[in-house]
């Protein structure tokens, strides 16, 4: 290879030329590395925070959220004429075959029809359901504490539900919580964490 002082003028400037291309290209390459770098964190990040918020979104309806999750049996409507054939998988029901209709928010005195309330549980509603004699005065006292919590709530029912196994049952979509000792604490964080979530099926 020809030293400098070998090279004629036109072959140093092509050297030249030649280095100088090679530097740019190199450049190039290092910018390219770079913006491809910068897309891989920011993609990165984003997925990230998208799994976030879908497994926020999971917990909150599944594990360590309040009550038991009861496997769901659809969103489908049935007649009044068939009130009562439905075998659900909890009790009270917490999702499945209901009417169209929704029942009243806010307090009951008499049991509310299964197929009603859980229409109202689609609708993003908690079901507040109690079981004791309605003549003795600890009945009463429980009824007037769960009416203090539940009148806070413009999606929430109180009502009797005969035949429970506990003394006070909260039910949401999928959700079920039973106890028999009144815990004010217990009721409203059940009922925060599942009041106003909609379950009708995505169009």
């Amino acid at each position: 290879m020809a030293t400098p002082e070998e090279m004629s003028r036109t072959e140093r400037r092509r050297a030249a030329r030649e280095a100088k291309q090679a530097e740019k290209e190199n450049t190039k390459g290092k910018q390219k590395a770079a913006q491809l770098t910068q897309k891989i964190v920011v993609y990165g990040v984003a997925a990230l925070l998208v799994a976030g918020v879908a497994y926020w979104g999971y917990g909150r309806l599944n594990t360590g959220s309040p009550g038991d999750f009861i496997p769901s049996l659809g969103n489908r409507h049935v007649s009044e004429a068939e009130a009562g054939l439905t075998k659900y998988n909890s009790d009270p029901p917490t999702s499945g075959p209901h009417f169209p209709m929704v029942a009243r928010w806010g307090i009951h005195e008499q049991p509310v029809t299964k197929e009603l309330q859980v229409h109202n549980l689609e609708d993003g509603g908690v079901v507040v359901q109690y079981n004791c004699p309605a003549t003795s005065q600890e009945c009463k006292t429980l009824v007037e504490k769960l009416t203090s919590i539940v009148l806070k709530y413009d999606h929430v029912i109180l009502a009797p539900y005969p035949g429970l196994s506990h003394k006070i049952v909260l039910t949401a979509w999928t959700r079920i919580d039973k106890f028999n000792d009144f815990d004010e604490k217990r009721i409203a964080r059940f009922i925060e964490s599942y009041i106003h979530i909609d379950h009708h099926p995505a169009k």
